[in-house]
């Protein structure tokens, strides 16, 4: 589906929808192409990509919590190389943009799988993992502190060849501040990634053998929303796209009316797997019904009416 509705330009970005799969909620496609032509997306973000191979966190890694998921597979992937060979050859043949995850325990190594991958010809923007609450070292340790945060940014934009969009923490006292601190460095923002949880079973013990876990699904999305809307009013025109609990049409119209202008699925892949399809569809029928010109139309339009007449 290619609806006039729905198109939306952002940096390395012309999206036929704004709807695409989250980043480790999808693979890296291949098991949904044979469900539904992925060209119907509007991107596909894919799984993190990290300069050497990885195994992830011992198992068991994943629990599920009342209306979300607690996840630590610890960054698992083949590793930048063998993605760039078969994970990306593998997509070519689907007209849709990819934005690639990169994931790293250092700047070089971030920088490094930076430089590598944005050469990538459907590779079309980054998306800066500092916010991962599942590895050792690396990850979170760069979405906590602003001034670190800020240095890898700038540096990864050193050697990328498309634009750059960095993935924010929840995990963190003041988010605006985190937005900040990047802001001038990145293209745009992906917010937010997971928030640290934890699930006990039975006898008293953690579930995940990582202890801690990154919380997703329904339960975070009002958390989302809200940091979204925090991060809007301090920085009005960059690009966000947001995520966090997406299950239905009216969430992705409350992602919008709080500022962001496109949208990832995350953990509704897992118990839908057409999810993105479905969500496309309705999307465009509920912007008609609504007399809406363009999905665009309601933007920001939650902080806008709080600053309006209706409530004054």
């Amino acid at each position: 589906m290619n609806s006039e509705r729905l198109n939306i330009s952002l940096p390395g970005l012309d999206l036929k929808n704004p709807v695409m799969p989250a980043s480790g909620c999808f693979s890296f496609g291949e098991e949904f192409s044979n469900l539904y032509d992925l060209s119907r997306l509007g991107a596909i973000m894919i799984k993190a990509a990290t300069h050497e191979p990885r195994t992830g966190n011992p198992t068991p890694r994943v629990a599920e919590t009342s209306s979300g998921m607690l996840n630590a597979i610890g960054l698992q992937n083949p590793g930048v190389d063998h993605i760039i060979e078969h994970e990306l050859v593998y997509l070519e043949q689907f007209d849709v943009p990819v934005i690639a995850n990169v994931a790293g325990t250092a700047i070089e190594d971030y920088r490094i799988v930076a430089d590598r991958i944005s050469r990538a010809g459907n590779v079309r923007a980054l998306e800066l993992n500092i916010s991962c609450p599942n590895v050792k070292e690396g990850g979170i340790q760069f979405g906590t502190d602003p001034e670190t945060a800020r240095r890898l940014v700038s540096a990864v934009k050193e050697v990328s060849d498309v634009p750059v969009y960095v993935k924010l923490s929840p995990n963190v006292t003041d988010i605006t501040a985190m937005a900040k601190s990047v802001a001038d460095a990145a293209d745009g923002l992906t917010m937010i990634n997971t928030l640290v949880g934890m699930r006990l079973g039975r006898d008293g013990r953690p579930i995940i053998s990582n202890i801690t876990g990154g919380l997703s699904g329904p339960a975070i999305k009002p958390v989302s929303l809200n940091m979204i809307y925090q991060v809007r009013q301090h920085l009005p025109d960059i690009p966000i796209i947001g995520m966090g609990g997406i299950a239905d049409t009216d969430d992705i119209l409350d992602y919008i009316s709080v500022g962001a202008d496109a949208v990832a699925i995350g953990t509704m892949n897992f118990t839908n797997p057409y999810i993105c399809p479905e969500l496309i569809s309705d999307l465009d029928r509920r912007v008609e019904e609504m007399g809406l010109a363009h999905l665009h139309d309601i933007k920001g339009r939650a902080y806008k009416t709080l600053q309006g007449s209706d409530f004054q």
